[in-house]
């Protein structure tokens, strides 16, 4: 058999997708990944990458390698869990801005109504579909996937430009004339939104910011507008803190749980007759 250590590197950074992403995922260095996973490759005989090092793509032992390996991790993942601490803790890896806008703020509702449930939540990188460990991801997932049996969706998504009061006036209700604020994690969401709302974006300086949640505060801050998803806005709408004068669009995606191979508890059970119980609370998103 390979070095435990090397199959753990390649099955993290197939699954990711990058080097650095699996690094951070295995808190060990850039260069420890690629070390391990050059060591597979010489103990199997094969190359399970191929590419320039910016764009590398499994070849075909990569690929029918990675899903064994995956499932097997998760396998033993959720064994020790359950060993050490019991099946009622619950470890869920969720988008950063969904953590931040929308879930945190009504956790305080799920451990009161399931205390015996001892909730773990991790940052799951942008573009994953998993985290090792976790029993459940959130994420956004097109609606091509809601017939997945291990997905649940629980909020339709859709996408609307906000700002505030002030700066709606400012530029008379002309969203388009003012200073665009764009999330790195979500760079196409300016241009899905005018493909929904059926407006052409004319070319205007951006200004970058990390993660949708920080655009969304830039906006709260007055220093222009930004796409946003409903449920991460729909209070401080409510409260005009924030306008959305063209209002909101549904995008061909929606808010899901995406759980584990193999993982199966009263917990996670729980977790999600809850999440869709919050998703059917919310209110409509208001159409333009």
């Amino acid at each position: 058999m390979p070095s435990l250590n090397a199959l753990r590197a390649f099955e993290a950074m197939a699954r990711t997708g990058r080097v650095t992403l699996a690094a951070e995922e295995l808190s060990v260095t850039h260069s420890a990944v690629s070390r391990q996973v050059k060591a597979l490759e010489a103990a199997l005989g094969v190359r399970l990458f191929s590419g320039p090092k910016n764009r590398l793509e499994l070849t075909a032992a990569g690929r029918e390698l990675l899903p064994a390996l995956t499932e097997a991790f998760d396998q033993i993942a959720t064994a020790v869990r359950k060993v050490r601490t019991g099946a009622a803790d619950l470890h869920v890896a969720v988008n950063a801005s969904l953590s931040v806008k929308w879930l945190i703020p009504r956790l305080a509702a799920f451990q009161a109504a399931h205390p015996q449930v001892r909730l773990q939540l991790s940052e799951l990188s942008p573009h994953a579909t998993s985290h090792r460990g976790a029993q459940a991801v959130l994420r956004i997932v097109p609606l091509s996937r809601l017939e997945e049996p291990a997905v649940t969706p629980f909020i339709r998504n859709a996408l609307g430009v906000v700002m505030t009061p002030g700066l709606a006036e400012r530029f008379g209700g002309d969203l388009l004339k003012a200073p665009r604020l764009a999330a790195q994690t979500h760079p196409e969401a300016w241009h899905i939104w005018a493909e929904h709302a059926g407006v052409e974006l004319r070319p205007a300086p951006e200004r970058p910011f990390a993660h949708v949640h920080f655009a969304q505060d830039a906006a709260l801050a007055g220093l222009g507008a930004a796409v946003v998803s409903w449920p991460f806005v729909a209070e401080d709408i409510a409260a005009g803190r924030l306008v959305a004068p063209l209002g909101f669009r549904r995008s061909g995606s929606a808010f899901a749980m995406i759980a584990a191979p193999g993982a199966h508890s009263r917990a996670l059970d729980r977790f999600r007759d809850w999440l869709v119980a919050e998703g059917a609370r919310m209110a409509e998103a208001p159409e333009g």
